[in-house]
């Protein structure tokens, strides 16, 4: 005959309970973290010289195409574009003698740390005319990671030069200061980059508004991420000067706004 448990046993029983309920739930957790790296993996890869992640490419080269070809609306380049088709975005004097290549994706993490520590040298390094900027910029981690936010930003960013070079400037720095986190996609909402707009003093115009709710420069967009897959870089962030590549990294740590500005006109030839 089966006999009732003391209150000690009892109370041991209830104790082991807790405890394999804990481990249980500890289990769980660490599925889920193992699920994540998993995902962030298949974006992120670590530098093994310097320990540092870089967004790494993994798309087709012809995903964004068909995404253009398959929308109806027209091919609407925003004013102020460069380069082949308008895929550029030139910051600074058009005929400096330097140029600065900047490759960036606007929901990768990496790229919101180089900004961080550097977006603002960035910026003062064209103010001589010797360097002007070129943005190249990408969609890639929307088919990684799944989502619309790196070519939605991208449509609106479009709106933003349309304005003005030096609003798409200010939009881009805005961007990275609100970046979601890579595994979310906070920028697949075109009222919540409306709202960062308004960040930036008469960028909001009805023109713009209506631009970014019409998605008028998607089709722009995924023009703009088909060069860079198109091109010979697969991660970012990348910056390159005249053609030799920067690095943006120290380290764990991004380069300090001296060392970056260095690199820059050393490989200028302007040190």
């Amino acid at each position: 005959m089966a006999q009732n448990p003391t209150k000690r046993e009892a109370k041991r029983i209830s104790a082991r309970e807790r405890i394999q309920e804990a481990q249980r739930r500890e289990q769980q957790a660490a599925k889920r973290r193992q699920l994540i790296v998993v995902s962030v993996s298949a974006v992120v890869v670590l530098a093994l010289a310097g320990g540092v992640a870089l967004a790494i490419n993994t798309g087709s080269k012809n995903d964004d195409k068909a995404a253009a070809a398959a929308s109806a609306a027209p091919l609407v380049v925003p004013a102020n574009a460069t380069g082949p088709d308008g895929t550029v975005i030139t910051y600074g004097k058009a005929d400096a003698p330097h140029t600065m290549e900047v490759y960036e994706d606007f929901r990768c993490p990496v790229c919101k740390h180089f900004e961080a520590a550097n977006g603002q040298t960035v910026k003062e390094i064209t103010q001589d005319g010797q360097i002007k900027v070129e943005y190249h910029l990408a969609a890639f981690l929307d088919k990684n990671l799944g989502g619309k936010g790196s070519r939605t930003a991208l449509a609106a960013a479009g709106a933003a030069l349309n304005e003005g070079v030096d609003k798409f400037k200010a939009f881009h720095d805005v961007l990275y200061a609100n970046q979601p986190d890579e595994r979310e996609d906070g920028f697949g909402d075109v009222n919540h980059l409306l709202d960062l707009a308004g960040q930036v003093p008469g960028l909001k115009t009805d023109a713009f508004v209506k631009a970014v709710t019409d998605r008028t420069y998607a089709p722009w967009a995924a023009k703009v991420a088909d060069a860079f897959n198109n091109s010979q870089v697969t991660g970012t962030p990348t910056v390159k000067v005249d053609g030799k590549p920067i690095n943006l990294f120290t380290g764990n740590a991004p380069a300090a706004p001296e060392q970056f500005t260095a690199q820059v006109k050393q490989a200028a030839g302007l040190q």
